[in-house]
């Protein structure tokens, strides 16, 4: 389940045209992070700042909820006007095959990701544990 109040979506005439969600992830053992996507606009909406809108709104809800840092794949000449940067990520990385030039983090405190190492693994919270055992107990008696 995405992060306690970091899950937006965008509708129009009642159709979901846009989404962002955020998850909780260890940016290295011992430093929480949240990790971005995705982020989705509807094509015929595309280039309208609709994008942006989430970004600035999934940025700073999770500023104000008290997180430290965002990480995400993605285009970098995009993610840069955020203020995200791969010089944050250069002691971290992904399971798997990541493409390193688009593994961009954010501080939103000051210096949450510096001198961050090892591999990004999910952690979640202990409330979203038990909400999802409750959601797989019900779909099971369903």
């Amino acid at each position: 389940m995405p992060a306690n109040g970091l899950s937006l979506t965008a509708e129009l005439s009642g159709r979901v045209v846009g989404t962002v969600r955020l998850w909780h992830v260890e940016a290295g053992p011992g430093r929480p992070a949240l990790l971005l996507g995705p982020l989705s606009v509807d094509p015929l909406l595309q280039g309208h700042g609709l994008g942006s809108t989430l970004m600035w709104a999934s940025i700073g809800r999770a500023r104000a909820l008290g997180h430290g840092a965002i990480v995400l794949i993605g285009d970098a000449p995009y993610y840069a006007r955020f203020g995200f940067s791969g010089d944050l990520m250069t002691g971290l990385s992904m399971p798997g095959p990541f493409e390193r030039a688009r593994f961009l983090g954010l501080n939103l405190r000051r210096g949450a990701l510096d001198g961050a190492t090892g591999i990004l693994s999910a952690s979640g919270t202990l409330e979203e544990a038990a909400c999802s055992e409750r959601l797989g107990a019900r779909r099971q008696a369903a």
